[in-house]
């Protein structure tokens, strides 16, 4: 049994975790509001965006003169997972059920017979993919600047991507990040961003006949690469929201626990102290009786 210095000191451990805990919440939730509103913010765009492309797209007949992003190499054999974490922890299972997604997928595509890599935004999940990938990892890329990360860290990704898709080092690209939906919950997402995967309910069609200057080709080239990067910027704004919505809910979880924690541990020490001054008044009976 812990002696009454132990359980003090206990307690007092723990009411000074439960001051961080609840500190980091607070952060969170005052965090989480600009975050959520800039992530709801880039969504409008990042889905008009698609709307045209698709509506572009599906006036043109792919060809070898076709903008790569589109057309894609030709094959499938090579895939480039870029898988986006955060640089902190404390987020619950944020960052974890995202590299599981990403696993998941490689699974998949390594049972088809496919070439696997990885492109790593964030330092959390990379422990996990070099533990389970150590060979397979092209890029880390580090997001922990002030600041960061914003549309200067999507470009630069962006830029990069698209570079190591038109030198051939890989086929498909595949995006996963967190899709924030409330505090409570974040749905780790993966999609296809190379070449452009277009869904024709996406389509914008007015039925009016409309004549493009430039053609469509051209206004493709120039709105492919454009998408990439805002589909990467809207990643990294979704796993913002969705790292403070779950740093806040754990850190909630985490305050709770070490109350509950706290109260045990006081009894104990209660308990304890009431044993002690019982034995000592026992002992003091005794010794008068024994007089």
């Amino acid at each position: 049994m812990a002696s009454l210095k132990e359980l003090k000191g206990r307690i007092a451990s723990v009411k000074s975790t439960q001051k961080i805990t609840k500190a980091k919440q607070m952060v969170a939730a005052a965090k989480l509001r600009k975050a959520q509103a800039a992530a709801e913010a880039a969504r409008p765009y990042a889905e008009r965006l698609e709307g045209v492309m698709a509506s572009l797209a599906s006036k043109v007949t792919i060809s070898e003169s076709s903008p790569k992003l589109l057309a894609g190499t030709g094959t499938d054999e090579t895939h480039l997972l870029i898988v986006c974490n955060s640089d902190r922890g404390l987020a619950g299972a944020f960052n974890a059920n995202i590299v599981k997604a990403a696993r998941a997928k490689a699974v998949e595509l390594e049972a088809q017979g496919k070439k696997v890599l990885f492109y790593l935004v964030g330092r959390k999940g990379r422990p996990v993919i070099k533990r389970a990938y150590p060979n397979q990892i092209v890029k880390h890329f580090d997001t922990s600047g002030p600041g960061s990360p914003g549309f200067e860290e999507a470009q630069a990704i962006s830029k990069e991507v698209r570079t190591m898709f038109e030198d051939g080092q890989f086929d498909v690209a595949h995006l996963f990040y967190s899709e924030f939906k409330s505090a409570l919950v974040q749905d780790p997402v993966g999609r296809q961003i190379i070449p452009v995967a277009l869904e024709t309910s996406n389509a914008e069609d007015s039925g009016a006949a409309v004549e493009y200057e430039p053609d469509e080709e051209e206004i493709l080239a120039e709105l492919l690469p454009r998408n990439v990067t805002t589909q990467v910027f809207g990643a990294l704004l979704e796993n913002n929201a969705s790292e403070q919505g779950a740093s806040m809910t754990a850190m909630d979880n985490a305050t709770r626990n070490a109350g509950d924690l706290i109260d045990g541990l006081t009894i104990e020490y209660n308990r304890s102290r009431q044993a002690a001054i019982t034995t000592e008044l026992v002992e003091i009976i005794s010794g008068a009786e024994a007089l």
